[in-house]
C-alpha cells in the first residue's frame, strides 16, 4: 500500500467486471491491467513497486502503463484535498478504470461532472443517534430506532451539517412530556432538513505521462502533451517586461528629454 492518501484511485461509473474487459489490449498490457483492477484503492502502483510483484522490468512496465493509459484505463495527475481541520493540499493521484474511457470522459471527470463515489456515513449517523440520550435523556432511542433513523441523519451529513447542527435541531425547545422519542426525532429530521448545498467541483490537474508537465485535459489527448507526441509547440508570446525594467527604461527616456531641453536652452 502507498502512503495514506496516495496510490490507486478507482474512477467512478465503472461497469461490472467481465473476462473481456481488457481483451483489446496486448497480452502483457491486458495482464497488468487485470492485476491493477484487482488491487484495492490506496495500493502503490508505481513502476518500482509493480516490478517487485510482476514478472516485468521497470522499463517494460513503464511502456505498458503508457499503453494502458492511451487505451483510456488510466490517468495520472494531482488533486486538491481538504483535511478534517479545513487545510488543503495537492497530492498525486493515479486514477484507474476497468471500463475504457475516451478523452472527453476524462475531461468531464477532471471537472467533477462524473458522479463520485462517496464515503458511507451510516455508522457516524448511528453513533449520533445512539448517544442522543446523553444530551437529552427524553430522546433515548432503541437499537432498532437508531437503525431506522440513521439514513435520515446521513442525509443531513451529506448536505454539510455537523453533529452539533443535528443535535441542536433535535433537542432545542423539546415539548413536555415527550410521548414518543423516535417519532419526534423522525419529524424533526424530516421537517428541519437543510437545503442541498451548491456542488463544488473538485480541483484536479492532469499531467503528461512522459514528462509530467501539467496541462488542461484537452491538451493531453491520450494522457501525453504535444511535445511528447512529437508535435511542435505553438509559439509563446514574449514575456512581459518586469517592473524594474520598465522603471529603468522610463528613467532613461526622462534623462534623454532633459538633455535635449538643456541643449535647446543653450542654442
Amino acid at each position: 500500500m502507498a502512503n495514506p492518501g496516495y496510490g490507486k484511485r478507482t474512477a467512478s461509473e465503472q461497469l461490472p467486471g467481465t473476462k473481456h474487459d481488457f481483451a483489446h489490449l496486448p497480452p502483457r498490457e491486458a495482464a497488468i491491467a487485470a492485476y491493477l483492477d484487482r488491487l484495492p484503492d490506496g495500493a502503490d502502483i508505481s513502476v518500482k513497486t509493480l516490478a517487485k510483484q510482476l514478472p516485468y522490468g521497470q522499463c517494460a512496465l513503464g511502456t505498458a502503463l503508457n499503453r494502458i493509459q492511451q487505451a483510456g484505463h488510466l490517468r495520472r495527475g494531482r488533486e486538491c484535498v481538504t483535511a478534517d481541520d479545513g487545510s488543503s493540499r495537492w497530492i498525486t493521484r493515479t486514477w484507474f478504470t476497468r471500463t475504457a474511457r475516451d478523452d472527453d470522459w476524462w475531461t468531464a471527470f477532471t471537472r467533477g461532472d462524473v458522479p463520485k463515489q462517496q464515503r458511507p456515513t451510516r455508522s457516524r449517523a448511528h453513533i449520533l443517534l445512539a448517544t442522543l440520550g446523553r444530551t437529552a435523556p427524553v430522546l433515548s432511542l432503541s437499537e432498532a430506532d437508531c437503525a431506522t433513523l440513521a439514513p435520515l441523519v446521513a442525509e443531513w451529513f451529506a448536505r454539510g451539517a455537523s453533529e452539533d447542527d443535528v443535535l441542536r435541531a433535535l433537542t432545542a425547545g423539546l415539548p413536555t412530556p415527550v410521548h414518543h422519542a423516535a417519532a419526534l426525532v423522525r419529524t424533526r429530521l424530516t421537517s428541519k432538513l437543510p437545503p442541498q448545498p451548491a456542488p463544488r467541483p473538485p480541483l484536479r490537474v492532469l499531467e503528461c505521462a512522459n514528462c509530467g508537465a501539467p496541462g488542461h485535459p484537452e491538451t493531453l489527448p491520450g494522457g501525453r502533451c504535444s511535445a511528447c507526441r512529437g508535435e511542435r509547440a505553438p509559439a509563446q508570446p514574449p514575456a512581459p517586461l518586469s517592473a524594474l525594467t520598465i522603471h529603468d527604461r522610463a528613467a532613461e527616456i526622462r534623462a534623454a528629454m532633459s538633455r535635449r531641453r538643456q541643449e535647446r536652452a543653450h542654442t
